[in-house]
C-alpha cells in the first residue's frame, strides 16, 4: 500500500517524535472533567485526501466451525452464519449480521485422523485432511468448515482465504502436525513439490466438487514460533523456507488454472515484519526480505503473489505506546518499499493489561460486553489509522471456551464455556457479543474498494482513551462512512466540516454499539452538531455531492 498524500508522512513522523511524551496521559484514564461535555469539536473530513484502499474485514473458522457446521441443528448453524455474514437489514433498518467480506478457512493436516497419537490434546484443535497420501482425496472431510464457506458465499462474502498451521502429517518430518525441530519448517527433505501439489489439488477439488473458489492462499502461520508443544498444530519456518515454497507453489497453482493469490507473512506480531528480531534472525524483517527492491528474495514479481504482507496484532496491543510505535514502524517500512499493502490477519486477546482494561485482566474469561468491544475497536482503529492496514481479521469467529477469543460464543446454558471434547459438540446456546457488533461497525459498512480519507482534525495516535475517528468514501456511489470509537466516559459533540463535497441534506444516519445497543440504527443527525455517546462505537452513514 502506498499512501497518496504527504500529510500521512508528516503525521507519522510527528507521532514518532512526540508519542512518548503523550502516553503518560494515554495509558492512564483521562480526566472526565477535562473540557466541557457540551463543547462542540470540529471534525474536518477531506474527501480529496485519499489514504489506503480498503480490501476486507474477516474472521477464521478455526477450530470450532468444523463440529458446529457438521453436527449442529441447521437452524442454529444458519443463525451463526447470518450473524457473521449477512449483509441484509431487518424491517427497522438494523443490520442482521456484520457482513464480513473475507472468510478464513483452515486447511487441515490430518491430526484429527491420528486421534490421541497426534499429541494435540484438544480434539477440537485437531484438523482433518482431504488426503492421507497425496494420491486419493476425500472431499467429504472438513465438512463443517466447508458448510461455513458455502454459507459465507451464499450471503455475499467477497473473498475466501485458505491458511494452514502445518504441512499435512504424511509430509512432515516427525509425522505430526506440530514441530519437534527448531527454526526450520517441519517438512520431509525434498517434499516441497508434494506439498505444493497438496495445496493445488485441494483448491482445485474445493472448486470442482464444492463450487468454492479460494481467492487467497496463506501457507505459513506465525513462523516465528517453535510450535513444539501439544496445544495446537504449528511449525516454525525460516524466510528462506517460505521463499522456496512460494516459488514452487506459484507455477503449480497456475498449471491448474487457479487464480488464487499467495499471501505471505502471518507474522506472530508486527515487529517481525519491520525489524530483525534477536534469536529469530532468519524469521523476521519480512517486509524487506520479501518485497524490498534490493532483496535477492523479492517475490513481488510473481504474478500470483499478492503484494501484501500480513501480521498479527498480538502482543503489541499493550501498552498503548507500543501499540502505536509498532504500527508506525510497520507503516514506515511498508511505505519505504512501495506498492505493498499491510494486513492485520489475526487477533484475539492474549495480552494481560489488567482489570482496569479488561474483565479478568487478560484473555481468560469470556467477555460479551463493551469492555472487550471497545478494546478491540481501539485496535482496529489503530491498525487502520496508524498502521495503514487494508484488511483486518479476527481470529476464531466462534468459541466454545471461557476465553476472549470469539465473536460468537456457544455454551451449554449452564456455564460460560469448557474445553472437554463433548462440550457443545452437537448443540448448544448461541451468544452474540458486543465485540461481534463492534467489528460490524466497520465490516458491515466499509466494503472492499472503499477509500479511507484524511481527517486532519483528529490524530488517532493520541486519542486512544478519547475518541478515535476514521472516515471512508465510495466515490462511485458517493457514499460516506465515518466510524467513531468513544472510549472515554463522556459523550462528545462534533460538527462535521466536509471538504471536497457536501453531505446530502446535511444528515448522517448513526448505527450504534453500546452497553444497550448492538449496531442499532438511530435517527438521522444533523452534521452541524451530533453526539457520540460515552463508551460507544458509532458508524455514521450518508451520501455526498
Amino acid at each position: 500500500m502506498k499512501f497518496n498524500n504527504q500529510n500521512t508522512v508528516s503525521l507519522l513522523c510527528a507521532g514518532l517524535l512526540f508519542a512518548s511524551s503523550l502516553f503518560v496521559s494515554c495509558d492512564a484514564e483521562k480526566s472526565e472533567n477535562s473540557g466541557s461535555e457540551n463543547a462542540v469539536a470540529e471534525l474536518n473530513v477531506s474527501l480529496d485526501m485519499n489514504l489506503q484502499t480498503m480490501e476486507s474485514f474477516g474472521a477464521s473458522d478455526a477450530w470450532q466451525c468444523n463440529f458446529i457446521g457438521k453436527n449442529w441443528p441447521t437452524d442454529k448453524r444458519n443463525k451463526i452464519a447470518d450473524l457473521l455474514f449477512s449483509q441484509g437489514m431487518d424491517a427497522d433498518g438494523n443490520p442482521k449480521g456484520i457482513g464480513l467480506s473475507l472468510w478464513r478457512f483452515n486447511l487441515g493436516t490430518g491430526s484429527a485422523e491420528q486421534g490421541d497419537a497426534s499429541d494435540i490434546t484438544d480434539e477440537w484443535r485437531r484438523t482433518e485432511c482431504f488426503t492421507a497420501d497425496g494420491v486419493s482425496y476425500n472431499m467429504s472431510k472438513q465438512a463443517g468448515q466447508v458448510w461455513f464457506m458455502k454459507a459465507a458465499k451464499e450471503r455475499g462474502v467477497d473473498k475466501l482465504l485458505a491458511f494452514a498451521n502445518s504441512a499435512p502429517v504424511y509430509l512432515t518430518q516427525n509425522g505430526k502436525a506440530h514441530a519437534t525441530i527448531k527454526e526450520f519448517y517441519n517438512l520431509k527433505e525434498g517434499k516441497m513439490p508434494d506439498l505444493a501439489d497438496f495445496w493445488a489439488t485441494s483448491l482445485e477439488k474445493l472448486k470442482t466438487e464444492h463450487g468454492l473458489t479460494i481467492d487467497y492462499v496463506s501457507p505459513f502461520n506465525e513462523p516465528q514460533y517453535e510450535w513444539d508443544g501439544s496445544g495446537q498444530e504449528g511449525s516454525p519456518a525460516t524466510n528462506a523456507n517460505i521463499y522456496s515454497f512460494v516459488n514452487v507453489l506459484s507455477p503449480k497453482l497456475q498449471s491448474k488454472g487457479l487464480d488464487a493469490k499467495i499471501v505471505v507473512g502471518e507474522a506472530g506480531s508486527y515487529e517481525s515484519l519491520y525489524k530483525t528480531v534477536s534469536g529469530k534472525e532468519s524469521r523476521s524483517n519480512q517486509i524487506d526480505y520479501f518485497f524490498a527492491a534490493n532483496s535477492s528474495k523479492n517475490i513481488g514479481g510473481l504474478s500470483n503473489v499478492k503484494k501484501t504482507i500480513s501480521g498479527h496484532s498480538y502482543w503489541q496491543a499493550w501498552p498503548l505506546q507500543e501499540m502505536i510505535s509498532s504500527r508506525q514502524s510497520a507503516a514506515a517500512r511498508i511505505q519505504s518499499v512501495g506498492g505493498v499493502s499491510l494486513w492485520s490477519s489475526e487477533y484475539c486477546v492474549l495480552e494481560s493489561p489488567g482489570t482496569a482494561e479488561l474483565p479478568g485482566g487478560s484473555g481468560a474469561g469470556r467477555d460479551l460486553g463493551m469492555s472487550l468491544a471497545l478494546w478491540t475497536a481501539r485496535i482496529i482503529s489503530t491498525d487502520i489509522a496508524v498502521g495503514g492496514v487494508t484488511s483486518w481479521q479476527w481470529w476464531t469467529a466462534v468459541s466454545r471456551g471461557d476465553y476472549k477469543d470469539g465473536l460468537i460464543h456457544v455454551d451449554d446454558g449452564a456455564s460460560n464455556g469448557a474445553g472437554n471434547a463433548d462440550y457443545c459438540k452437537n448443540d448448544g446456546y448461541i451468544r452474540d457479543s458486543k465485540t461481534l457488533w463492534a467489528l460490524g461497525n466497520f465490516s458491515f459498512f466499509i466494503k472492499p474498494g472503499m477509500v479511507r480519507v484524511q481527517i486532519p482534525s483528529v490524530d488517532n495516535s493520541t486519542a486512544l482513551n478519547d475518541v478515535m475517528v476514521t472516515a471512508y468514501k465510495d466515490a462511485t456511489n458517493k457514499k460516506l462512512v465515518i466510524v467513531a470509537v468513544n472510549i472515554s466516559k463522556s459523550a462528545k459533540v462534533y460538527k462535521l466540516n466536509l471538504s471536497g463535497g457536501a453531505v446530502t441534506d446535511n444528515k448522517l444516519t448513526p448505527y450504534t454499539t453500546s452497553e444497550t445497543l448492538s449496531l442499532k440504527k438511530g435517527t438521522a443527525v444533523d452534521v452541524s452538531g451530533f453526539e457520540i455517546p460515552a463508551r460507544s462505537i458509532v458508524t455514521y452513514v450518508g451520501t455526498y455531492k
